[in-house]
């Protein structure tokens, strides 16, 4: 059975949709830059070890991903899954990781990279938005694409509201990559592209708003 080192700074709501997934793999590590990210106890919780490696205690990003690397290794994980983790990562970092390292991301990449991507989305009045799960490469939020969920944005939609909604669509996306990963049912190819080994694509299309209000 595959295995899975989590990566979280905060309360890991997206960790906590990988615990209640079932996944066909072993969680056996979440670790978080901050001693006291809310996602260590629920961890704890569930038997699951915990590590804390502290970005301040280092001098600069190199220093501290080469620290965090070597928690990360102490487990021996077949992939890394960060969730809710808001560190920038050094190139060494992801490269050491590369093809085993993925993220989740609130917004239809490669749209709104970095942060503020609902309020963003909201401001340039853009009616679909949504979530990626991706591979890790140097190149913020621009890795190779596993997996998107679309969801519209209401004409009365806050930064809350959207963001509640992509979460919803979040914890839905993030287990099945995981899944995919853990069966061996994801190629990552020599020209950075994601093939699904059983594809069965629904060819359903999301308008919004929706052409029967007019």
């Amino acid at each position: 059975m595959k295995s899975i080192v989590v990566l979280i700074s905060g309360r890991g709501s997206n960790m906590q949709a990988l615990f209640d997934a079932m996944l066909p793999c072993t969680i056996v590590a979440v670790i978080s830059n901050r001693a006291d990210a809310a996602g260590l106890a629920i961890a704890k919780a569930r038997g699951i070890p915990t590590a804390v490696v502290n970005h301040r205690d280092y001098p600069d990003r190199g220093s501290f991903d080469t620290a965090l690397s070597k928690m990360i290794d102490n487990f021996h994980p077949d992939f890394v899954a960060l969730a809710g983790f808001m560190r920038i990562l050094t190139a060494n970092f992801v490269s050491h990781y590369h093809g085993r390292l993925v993220n989740i991301h609130p917004s239809l990449l490669p749209a709104y990279s970095g942060l503020e991507t609902h309020a963003r989305a909201l401001r340039d009045g853009v009616k679909i938005h949504g979530c990626t799960v991706h591979f890790v490469t140097p190149d913020l939020d621009h890795g190779p694409i596993i997996i998107q969920a679309a969801v519209p944005v209401m004409q009365d939609d806050t930064v809350q509201s959207l963001s509640d909604r992509v979460l919803r669509a979040e914890h839905q996306i993030y287990p099945q990559a995981i899944r995919w990963l853990c069966t061996n049912l994801i190629e990552l190819t020599d020209k950075g592209k994601v093939l699904l080994k059983c594809q069965n694509q629904l060819r359903s299309v999301l308008i919004s708003p929706d052409l029967e209000q007019s």
